[in-house]
C-alpha cells in the first residue's frame, strides 16, 4: 500500500510528466527516476505503517465485540437492551474497521 502526501503526489506527477517528455526525446535523466523511486519508497513505508495500525484497530474492535457479546449473554434480563445496544455498536465498529482495512489493502 502506498500513502502519498499531497506534496509527494504533486512532485511525483511533475516528475512523471518531466520524464515522459524526456522519454519522447529519448534522453531520460536518471535523476528523475531516482527521485520518483525515493518518493515511492517513502510512501510505501508510510503505507505499511498505516496498514499495520489499521490491522491493530481491527483486532481491538473484534476483541471489544467478543467482550460485548459475552456481556450480553451474561446480562440480567433488565440489562439486556443496554447490552444489546453495546453489542450492535461494537459490531458497527468492526464493520468500519474491516472496510478501512480492505480499502487500504486495495490501494
Amino acid at each position: 500500500m502506498y500513502s502519498y502526501t499531497r506534496a509527494e503526489s504533486r512532485e511525483r506527477g511533475k516528475l512523471f510528466r518531466q520524464g515522459f517528455k524526456q522519454s519522447l526525446a529519448d534522453c531520460v535523466d536518471p535523476d528523475v527516476r531516482r527521485r520518483i523511486e525515493r518518493i515511492d519508497q517513502a510512501a510505501a513505508e508510510r503505507g505499511a505503517l498505516e496498514l499495520a495500525a489499521l490491522h491493530k484497530v481491527q483486532a481491538d474492535a473484534r476483541q471489544d465485540l467478543a467482550a460485548a457479546k459475552a456481556a450480553e449473554r451474561t446480562a440480567p434480563r433488565a440489562d439486556k437492551p443496554t447490552a444489546r445496544q453495546a453489542r450492535k455498536a461494537a459490531e458497527e465498529r468492526v464493520r468500519l474497521a474491516e472496510r478501512a482495512v480492505q480499502k487500504a489493502e486495495r490501494s
